[in-house]
């Protein structure tokens, strides 16, 4: 089994109903359920819903995000091309929507699966891909709590993830401040370095292995930072700032749409505008060595799927977050007016306006 999964994360085309995998409409749904089921506590599935426990005094935290083949992956049935393995495929499913807990500054505490499969993928591909989205969970002891299955003619994963907070701990767009610093969890651009490198890879000649490798796993296999969420309630809680406060002094997102979309977002939801500076811009290193200057900082605005948390803060409360998260940096400023520019001050690249028109759009 094991050596069939390496086969198929390089080319799952190549498996095909004649072969000695067996696919789901070979099986049938109840003993597809049955292999899935066994992805998830016991206690749990088995009747029409999943029952969850809240804590006490603890607002829940719902999100889903529905990922498509040929549009948020590769798997090689959609498109001859194969950027994600089955297994990748579910860590990023299950990234994503925890990316979306932390950035509201909640836990989580469940996902439930939706899966519209064609009838010809194989049994193995499916259970590879249960296998990632429970190496992304168990991370942060986040059960997969139900779910359902259909035919469908795409590949299509669809995950609701359910969290909690504390009703003034929750972290929104819509409340950033003039003054207020803006801060990064992490490097921008690394998961488009990687896509490129998946889509092309003789465009990475000159790059280091480590480096490649690097890009090539920050947009296979992103990391979300659920681990910033208590450094960040700590950092509040002994400072000048406090939860009995009506307004809880964090606003932010997360950057799975790039990180200027995160800033525009932000602004736009709480009436501000912002300053960010280029040189202070989050750049992987292997950058300088590999693309222009203007590209960098058009894969770090604009790239995605970094799933980093961009938050507004005050200064000294950014400023002490910077100091304990390892890769956290301060980008810039939220101001009265209501553009986001880049701005150089040393004066060399004039200023420009940030549009999300130049980010992803569906449509």
């Amino acid at each position: 089994m094991f050596a069939v999964l390496i086969e198929m994360a390089v080319n799952p085309q190549n498996f095909q109903p004649q072969d000695v995998q067996q696919t789901v409409s070979e099986i049938g749904e109840q003993e597809l359920l049955r292999r899935v089921q066994q992805f998830c506590p016991a206690a749990v599935v088995g009747d029409d819903a999943a029952v969850l426990t809240v804590t006490p005094g603890r607002s829940l935290v719902v999100t889903e995000d529905v990922l498509v083949d040929g549009v948020h992956f590769s798997s090689g049935f959609a498109q001859p091309v194969v950027t994600t393995s089955a297994a990748d495929v579910g860590w990023r499913a299950a990234a994503a929507n925890l990316s979306d807990l932390a950035a509201m500054g909640a836990f989580p505490l469940g996902i439930t699966v939706g899966l519209g499969l064609p009838g010809a993928v194989p049994v193995a591909w499916v259970e590879a891909l249960y296998t990632g989205m429970s190496a992304c969970l168990n991370t942060f002891n986040t059960p997969i709590v139900g779910g359902d299955i259909c035919r469908s003619p795409i590949l299509t994963v669809a995950i609701a993830a359910f969290g909690e907070v504390l009703p003034n701990q929750a972290i929104r767009r819509s409340t950033a401040q003039v003054g207020d610093a803006i801060l990064v969890t992490g490097l921008h651009g690394a998961s488009r370095a990687g896509l490129e490198l998946l889509l092309h890879p003789e465009r990475g000649e000159g790059l280091q292995e480590r480096d490649r490798l690097f890009f090539i796993r920050a947009h296979q296999r992103p990391n979300p930072r659920l681990d910033v969420v208590p450094i960040l309630q700590k950092v509040v809680a002994a400072s000048r700032y406090n939860a009995s406060q009506e307004r809880y002094p964090i606003a932010g997102m997360d950057s799975s749409d790039g990180l200027a979309d995160a800033v525009l977002q932000i602004c736009r939801a709480s009436g501000v505008g912002a300053r960010l500076e280029r040189h202070q811009l989050p750049i992987p290193p292997a950058f300088a060595t590999w693309l222009s200057p203007q590209q960098s900082v058009d894969w770090v605005l604009y790239g995605g799927e970094d799933f980093e948390l961009v938050l507004c803060l005050p200064l000294e409360l950014a400023n002490q977050l910077a100091a304990s998260v390892p890769g956290a940096a301060i980008v810039g400023t939220i101001t009265a007016d209501l553009a986001v520019i880049l701005g150089d001050r040393t004066g060399t690249v004039p200023d420009q306006v940030l549009t999300l028109e130049k980010g992803f759009q569906h449509f």
